[in-house]
């Protein structure tokens, strides 16, 4: 029973939404459920959904379901997913839906997952295959559903997954997927590092891994991968592998190595990008894309926002985004990357420890304004590491505090500063998303710095 007649869809936002619309469409009887109510709702209702609002999921609406479609973010510990277990109710979520939901000759999948990174790899990734001439398109995490594009007209897909969405998969077997990293994040949602992990690598069902060789963690998970492995690492490569020499990145795979292109070609710059990079020509060389295709993609693609991108430079101050820092590895990417720091951070850790982070890059930084939900645990560590770094810590709850954020942040730099704003924690505290955040911290230093030139 791959697609049932009677479906429960748990979450009505952009991918519960395109699930119960699929569906629909497919003649299956629908109940939606949400706590809130919305348009995306109501016209799930128009169309012939039972649809349910309610602050409590009633275990009575799984009477007579078949399969339950969950929006990602509903934990193993939700109420919805433990009575579907104990129901004995298959559970899925969308990525898995779109997979059963291929045809004979759908598009083959590039899959890319990992702690960070993922939707620099993936959109460089879909570059590549666009720069060879394939149909494609960047999917699935980064904000696109995959339902809707199960049967559609491509000939190979790039698509980010994240462990939320691998944990609810089964049959999801992409032609060759990534992990780029692994480092303790959303243990609160799976439990541990270890069920985490193993989430991640669902990733290699289809047999077909591409492995950070510079990752501990990640090395250790393939070692028990029933899949054929190809590396990848910042160093020059063995055979067999992809690398970095002499200042270029090389494929290896082959009798000879062959050089792709320059790393000062990858942007943004920094070595997490490179990694990045080489992660997305191996993928992309599972499905014969040319060496030069790849060089030529990289040296073209724009990246995304809020991935380290640099705002204003202002009085020799530069002013930095990486509000997509959600994590304490992510925020080392970019604390990594500057030699002076004032460091814009806080947020919600989601149970993850930013001690290590803070120790190390305490000595880089000239002072730290913090915020949101877990901005006393950062506060702590830095009292603990730097106990003379001067430190602001806001109490503000909304957007509006960026205001006095900027005007702290720069009252504490110096030329030949960087404030980055590379938080460490996750935004929905204060927030609707890291982009939310990112584009109050931009128009706060701009305004700023336009105030003070006019």
């Amino acid at each position: 029973m791959r697609i049932a007649d009677n479906v429960l869809v748990a979450g009505a936002r952009v991918a519960g939404a395109a699930c119960a619309e699929i569906l629909l469409d497919r003649g299956a009887a629908v109940t939606v459920y949400d706590r809130e109510d919305s348009e995306r709702m109501q016209a799930l209702a128009a169309r012939g959904a039972t649809c349910v609002v309610a602050d409590e999921f009633d275990p009575a609406l799984l009477d007579g379901v078949q399969q339950v479609v969950l929006s990602p973010g509903f934990p193993p510990h939700h109420p919805i997913a433990q009575a579907a277990a104990a129901a004995g109710i298959e559970t899925f979520s969308e990525p898995e839906l779109a997979w059963r939901l291929r045809e004979p000759g759908a598009a083959r999948w590039l899959a890319v997952t990992g702690t960070n990174g993922k939707t620099t790899t993936t959109t460089m990734l879909a570059a590549m295959l666009e720069t060879a001439g394939l149909r494609t398109a960047a999917l699935g995490n980064i904000g696109v559903p995959l339902v809707h594009a199960a049967n559609g007209p491509f000939d190979v897909i790039a698509v980010e997954l994240s462990s939320y969405q691998l944990h609810w998969s089964s049959e999801l077997a992409p032609t060759a997927g990534a992990v780029l990293n692994l480092a303790p994040d959303h243990l609160d949602w799976h439990g541990g590092f270890d069920a985490y992990a193993e989430a991640k690598a669902a990733v290699w069902r289809g047999g077909q891994a591409v492995v950070n060789l510079d990752d501990p963690s990640v090395v250790a998970l393939a070692k028990h991968a029933d899949a054929d492995v190809t590396g990848f690492t910042l160093n020059h490569p063995e055979r067999g592998q992809f690398g970095v020499a002499l200042g270029w990145l090389v494929d290896y795979t082959g009798p000879e190595p062959v050089q792709i292109c320059s790393v000062d070609d990858v942007h943004p710059a920094g070595w997490h990008n490179v990694a990045n990079a080489l992660a997305a020509a191996a993928l992309a060389r599972q499905v014969g894309v040319s060496h030069s295709d790849i060089g030529d993609a990289l040296r073209k693609y724009v990246p995304e926002p809020h991935r380290n991108v640099t705002l204003v430079e202002h009085d020799g101050v530069t002013w930095v985004d990486d509000s997509k820092a959600t994590n304490p590895h992510a925020a080392a990417a970019a604390l990594a990357s500057y030699d002076s720091i004032v460091w814009v951070a806080g947020g919600q850790l989601k149970g993850v420890d930013v001690d290590g982070l803070v120790a190390q890059y305490a000595p880089r930084m000239r002072g730290a304004v913090l915020i949101g939900q877990d901005r006393a645990l950062v506060a702590d560590a830095l009292a603990r590491h730097a106990p003379d770094l001067p430190v602001v810590v806001l109490d503000g709850r909304d957007d509006a505090v960026m205001t006095e954020v900027a005007a702290r942040a720069a009252a504490m730099a110096e030329p030949g500063d960087t404030v980055l704003l590379s938080p460490a924690g996750a935004s929905y505290d204060m927030f609707t998303s890291y982009a939310h955040r990112g584009d109050a911290f931009a128009a706060a230093a701009r305004a700023l710095i336009e105030g003070e030139a006019g």
